[in-house]
């Protein structure tokens, strides 16, 4: 069941139109407000966003292909619902692709790379201490982006981003109790450490174990969401 508090919509401004709007509405998914497999009231959400149905559409078209909206032509747009067996087949896929990345980032990652994701981390905990879980779960997003693209392949790093954006509403589901966030927090403690070590073989079993636990903590829900 999505939270009963819902982040307040803010009125899209001028500037960054698309964006803001792809943001705000990404977020309405991602904290379950927009719920799998319902239709998504157009109209409502102009008026709230404050922008006409030309860049709402664009917008639209974006998390589509993200993978986190369904457009059908003649039918409106509805927000994509994943069955238990695909969300399980993409963590598992992320996971071994994550493992890769952790090897491989610290062979060759810069340390201004290292630095810059340690210091990641250091705000993610800070943000995890006051319990502000959406700007949280979006540095953690943002540190596992900048992790595989220090891995050094192009390909891994955008093979990663596909994956990602459409587990984005699984990841946050994830931390919605307080034992699974601290658990994935403890996990992310591993990574920071075995980072600053440049210890690959153990960021690999991190990053793995952290995806594959990922699935434990969602997979009521998903299953729930599924009958």
């Amino acid at each position: 069941m999505p939270d009963n508090h819902r982040t307040p919509i803010q009125t899209i401004q001028k500037r960054s139109l698309h964006d803001q709007a792809v943001e705000q509405i990404r977020d309405l998914i991602i904290e379950g407000h927009l719920e799998p497999g319902h239709r998504i009231d157009e109209a409502a959400l102009t008026t709230e966003l404050g922008i006409s149905r030309t860049p709402f559409r664009e917008a639209l078209r974006t998390l589509a292909a993200e993978g986190l909206i369904e457009i059908r032509p003649s039918r409106g747009s509805r927000v994509r619902k994943l069955s238990t067996e695909e969300v399980h087949g993409l963590l598992e896929l992320q996971a071994h692709l994550e493992s890769l990345a952790g090897r491989l980032a610290c062979e060759r990652a810069t340390d201004a790379e290292i630095a810059g994701l340690l210091d990641l981390h250091d705000r993610m905990i800070v943000l995890y201490e006051a319990r502000d879980r959406l700007p949280y779960y979006k540095l953690n997003q943002e540190f596992h982006t900048r992790l595989a693209e220090a891995a050094g392949n192009s390909v891994l790093a955008e093979t990663q981003r596909s994956l990602q954006a459409r587990l984005k509403r699984i990841r946050f589901i994830g931390n919605r109790r307080p034992d699974f966030w601290s658990a994935a927090v403890h996990e992310h403690a591993e990574m920071a450490e075995a980072l600053r070590a440049r210890d690959g073989s153990r960021l690999a079993e991190t990053m793995e174990r952290h995806l594959k636990n990922t699935w434990d903590r969602v997979r009521n829900v998903i299953s729930s969401e599924d009958r």
